[in-house]
């Protein structure tokens, strides 16, 4: 048993140093070169200050902002509901949410990511439809354009990876950015 058992402590230290240590160094590094922004986090700064991540959706709150999905947008509990498309809970609160989108002026249809939380809970993006269906609120809150904030939807709206890979989406964080920048230049 002893020549089995000092081998195989042998290798378990040689594994956790390897594993443990010299892969996650190494993995790190090649990524600080490769990519220095996005290995730490693709951080978003506004007036010198950090305001956000690309990556990782955020709440904001009042009319004159655009808003993400309809997520709790916690980081630290990320994860969808698990409710499926049966479930009388789920039903009531896609139709409730329907009806407070149209009550706030929204034309039918109304877009899914409008009702519909992300599989992770933390997804940035909005789809293009939503980010419309948001435009006569925003703009009369901040006492614009309604078509300047279209532009500002359009000029924000990005196109499929690859030509092919996913679907066309707006990153609210840098929409609320550039609205803030649209509005402050007014």
């Amino acid at each position: 048993m002893r020549r089995q058992l000092l081998p195989a402590i042998r290798m378990f230290l040689v594994l956790t140093v390897v594993c443990g240590g010299i892969y996650p160094l190494a993995v790190t590094a090649i990524a600080q070169v490769t990519m220095g922004s996005k290995a730490d986090g693709s951080l978003v700064t506004a007036n010198g200050r950090t305001v956000g991540s690309a990556l990782i959706g955020q709440s904001f709150t009042g009319a004159q902002w655009f808003h993400g999905r309809p997520d709790p947008f916690d980081p630290t509990a990320s994860g969808a509901t698990n409710l499926g498309p049966t479930n009388t809970t789920l039903i009531a609160d896609d139709r409730t949410a329907v009806a407070k989108l149209v009550s706030a002026g929204a034309k039918e249809p109304i877009p899914a990511d409008a009702i519909s939380g992300s599989g992770s809970g933390l997804d940035p993006d909005i789809s293009p439809a939503y980010a419309k269906v948001q435009v006569p609120s925003v703009a009369a809150a901040r006492g614009l354009a309604v078509d300047d904030v279209l532009a500002l939807v359009a000029a924000h709206t990005q196109g499929r990876q690859l030509g092919f890979l996913g679907d066309p989406h707006v990153n609210v964080l840098a929409l609320n950015l550039a609205l803030e920048q649209l509005a402050s230049t007014r």
